[in-house]
């Protein structure tokens, strides 16, 4: 009786325990401020800024295209559950921006674009008064975004002013040395080569600020059609001007530029897939390109490699 007694007791003890460190667990996650960020850049950002008292959520992972996302019931409970809600704004996150009106009234809500003059964004060609919303290709426009994003955090109540304004700092510095590092990797392609061709016209801040060209079948929005015209012309382009590679997007279909290669193969011109680039969204959870840094450094290498 004594021994069944015993077995008996094990696992009941164990099941407090169990329970008891999940309760803490709640009460901690509890105490924390909650952030809820769009986009995995964004998320990034926001990571490197705060402590361990803030919880971090990013809703849009590895391969999501966030002009086309619909946010999920789990999005939802995470927005209506969150303290501070950071989106990139320029209608980045098209489909989502009727939650972000119904949320802001209730709601500390924090807009990255909201860091950039009207003058420095990009006209955005495909929709009438509206602009570019790839500011991350950009690394200073980026950090500028990283600045705003910690002056905003630094008016909550709850987060570490004092830490919040160092790694902020250091931060702003590895990005500054991480814009040349790009702008001397770039410098060894060609000048008659340094040309981007891909899915959709994601890299416009980038070729801007690095001197590259840049032509996307689609345009700023995934959103956008394209048709036989649009990829006639293209072909045409790459054709006249001899170009040796186009790239394709982890977030975005292959089948536009696979047409576009297939287009120029019948007018005798041989055009190589010259890598696969993150356009919209960063790398898997536990890879280097799951990092900002790591994301734009991997993209920089697949086109040095693809056009040199």
């Amino acid at each position: 009786m004594g021994k069944l007694i015993f077995k008996l007791a094990i696992p009941i003890v164990l099941l407090a325990f169990f329970m008891n460190t999940a309760c803490n667990s709640a009460m901690e996650d509890q105490s924390k401020i909650k952030i809820v960020c769009t986009t995995g850049m964004i998320t990034d950002a926001v990571r490197n800024l705060v402590d361990s008292n803030v919880s971090v959520i990013g809703l849009m992972g590895a391969g999501v295209d966030p002009h086309l996302y619909k946010a999920s019931q789990g999005d939802i409970q995470a927005l209506s559950n969150a303290d501070i809600i950071i989106y990139n704004g320029l209608h980045l996150e098209g489909k989502m921006g009727e939650i972000f009106e119904k949320l802001k009234s209730r709601k500390q809500i924090i807009v990255a674009a909201d860091a950039i003059p009207e003058e420095e964004l990009i006209n955005n060609a495909d929709f009438q008064g509206a602009y570019d919303p790839h500011l991350w290709f950009d690394i200073q426009l980026w950090s500028n975004v990283v600045q705003h994003l910690a002056t905003e955090l630094g008016k909550i109540d709850g987060i570490d002013k004092n830490s919040l304004n160092i790694k902020a700092s250091e931060l702003d510095k590895s990005l500054s040395e991480f814009d040349n590092w790009v702008k001397n990797e770039l410098s060894i392609i060609d000048s008659s080569q340094r040309v981007l061709i891909t899915a959709h016209d994601a890299f416009g801040y980038f070729g801007r600020a690095y001197h590259v060209q840049v032509r996307g079948l689609q345009g700023i929005s995934t959103q956008a059609e394209f048709g036989l015209k649009d990829i006639s012309n293209l072909v045409d382009f790459i054709v006249n001007n001899q170009i040796k590679a186009v790239f394709i997007e982890s977030s975005v279909s292959e089948r536009s530029i696979k047409a576009v290669i297939e287009g120029c193969k019948q007018k005798g011109h041989e055009v190589k897939i010259g890598g696969s680039l993150f356009s919209d969204a960063m790398g898997m959870e536990g890879t280097k390109e799951a990092s900002y840094i790591g994301m734009v450094k991997h993209n920089v290498n697949t086109i040095v490699n693809g056009l040199k």
